[in-house]
């Protein structure tokens, strides 16, 4: 959601509204319901929250869905104010609870936005689901589903910079296996050698119960499914500290 950089937005009716707002904490502000006015609160609407208990402004956010998944609800939470939310999503024969579409677009300007020049857009897909148990097996099968949607969605031109395709599953637990394949995992394609732009597979594995995550590379989305606020295990310098300080405590606490 972009605002206009004024205190207030105005419909097709010339009449202004309240635009949401974005806390310090990336939350979009809200009303406390221990201090706000019953008025504030319409007789048999549902009720949306955000991380911090505040009730959200239900006409700024009518458009997002709501997850039976209350894990899943309180990531969209995060991710709502970045991506396009959609729920129940399919693709090619593939059903994934969450999807989410971000769009980011840059130029330069000489002056004045009429001399615009270099524009560039990002894209970023995400597609997230709960399941039962992951393996390698369906994490490669997945990586090619990624290829496959690219060549349908990346639209490779000289003003595409890049497009990211993301998956992440959501598990009871993170198999060791999968772990080693996940955070070594890159796959990134340069489209007409560089010069249309590229596009990158980005996989994460999260164990809410167990507090835990795991993310390639690139994979920066996954961050905001880690609700107990640790930094996913990636390959990475502090990743691999992660991992060896894990390491150590495992030898010494057995």
């Amino acid at each position: 959601m972009a605002g206009d950089g004024g205190d207030g937005r105005t419909d097709e009716d010339g009449r202004t509204g309240e635009m949401p707002r974005v806390e310090g904490d990336g939350s979009g502000g809200g009303v406390d319901p221990d201090t706000a006015d019953d008025t504030a609160f319409p007789e048999g609407e549902e009720l949306r929250t955000d991380e911090q208990g505040r009730i959200l402004n239900s006409a700024a956010y009518e458009d997002i869905p709501l997850w039976d998944d209350e894990f899943l609800d309180r990531v969209s939470d995060r991710l709502m104010f970045n991506y396009d939310l959609d729920r129940d999503y399919r693709v090619r024969g593939e059903r994934f609870d969450l999807y989410g579409l971000m769009r980011i677009e840059s130029q330069k300007q000489f002056f004045h936005p009429s001399l615009g020049y270099a524009d560039h857009h990002s894209d970023e897909h995400l597609f997230a689901r709960r399941q039962s148990s992951v393996t390698v097996e369906e994490l490669e099968r997945i990586v090619q589903l990624g290829h496959a949607l690219a060549d349908e969605r990346v639209e490779g031109d000289e003003e595409h910079y890049g497009t990211d395709l993301s998956f992440v599953l959501v598990v009871p637990e993170i198999p060791d296996d999968v772990r080693e394949f996940v955070v070594d995992f890159r796959e990134r394609q340069l489209l007409k050698y560089g010069y249309f732009g590229h596009y990158e597979i980005n996989l994460g594995v999260v164990a809410p119960e167990h507090e835990t995550a795991v993310a390639s590379r690139e994979a920066d989305v996954v961050s905001a499914f880690a609700l107990w606020d640790e930094v996913p295990d990636r390959h990475t310098p502090r990743g691999f500290v992660t991992r060896l300080v894990g390491t150590v405590r495992e030898k010494l606490l057995g």
